[in-house]
């Protein structure tokens, strides 16, 4: 089965390469455990392997064997604009590998949609959006999810497309979509990943959420990393549990290990650390 890279060396080893192809991955994390620095990690060293083959294998080296970088990179935002986006990046990652792997990533700013039905002033959010996504511009989309709809099925076949974020769309619920429209746009999402043949990440942060609604979307995606703290002693340390995913589960329960312990380095995310059952 071919296997798209998360751009986590350590990780992507210990997976048989990264993430199966045609995949709905969700990246549920405590405030600051690690989710964000991962979702700017996987954005980034995708795009580097292509934009400066150098760069990447100084920072990340050869991909596993049955594994291949997906030719194009996208990411999706309701409420932030590219430039922005790019200041929170350079504080994860080299800002070698930011100004590199820029080129490499398509942004595409969908607050106009997002905020369209908001108490938000439109000066606020429109201005700066021409230059931003190569979607949509002049058009009269209705909702959020239209837009989004627009953006995956014109670019998620084949390609990384990462998703910013889960919580503000559950955050829109009431004014456009009901709570029980989040997991049925999940599963529809996984439903069309598994056709489309890439990868497709999107980010929560689930301390928003009660348990039950929580697990609501974790059954609705095809895999789930959760990223939290853990307190020992006078410090914290932020930690990575792959809660269920179809192909990869199996392969993390075989070498028994229980928990990665992460750390934010020069490449972005990183595993520092491997538990396993003693």
């Amino acid at each position: 089965m071919n296997r798209i890279p998360f751009g986590v060396r350590r990780l992507d080893t210990t997976i048989d390469g990264g993430a199966p192809a045609g995949s709905l991955v969700m990246l549920s994390g405590e405030a600051g455990a690690g989710a964000r620095a991962f979702m700017y990690t996987a954005t980034m060293m995708n795009a580097l392997s292509r934009a400066d083959p150098e760069e990447f294998d100084l920072y990340y080296g050869d991909v596993v064997e049955g594994a291949s970088v997906p030719p194009e990179i996208h990411f999706i935002s309701f409420t932030a604009e590219e430039s922005r986006l790019r200041r929170e990046i350079e504080h994860v990652l080299n800002d070698e590998i930011v100004e590199a792997a820029s080129e490499g990533v398509t942004f595409h700013d969908l607050s106009p949609e997002y905020f369209r039905l908001s108490p938000v002033p439109r000066d606020w959010y429109s201005a700066k959006t021409a230059t931003i996504s190569d979607l949509g511009q002049g058009t009269d989309r209705s909702s959020v999810t239209e837009a989004l709809g627009d953006v995956l099925t014109e670019h998620a076949t084949d390609n990384l497309v990462v998703i910013d974020s889960l919580t503000d769309l559950i955050s829109a619920a009431g004014d456009e979509l009901a709570w029980s429209d989040i997991p049925t746009l999940l599963k529809g999402m996984s439903r069309a990943a598994y056709e489309w043949g890439g990868l497709v990440l999107v980010l929560l942060n689930h301390e928003t959420l009660s348990d039950e609604e929580h697990g609501q979307l974790i059954d609705a995606c095809d895999g789930t990393f959760m990223f939290e703290w853990e307190s020992g002693g006078s410090a914290r340390a932020r930690t990575l549990v792959v809660r269920q995913f179809r192909g990869v589960l199996s392969r993390i329960e075989a070498e028994d290990i229980v928990q990665f312990e992460t750390e934010i380095g020069d490449a972005g995310f990183d595993i520092s650390d491997v538990r396993k059952i003693r």
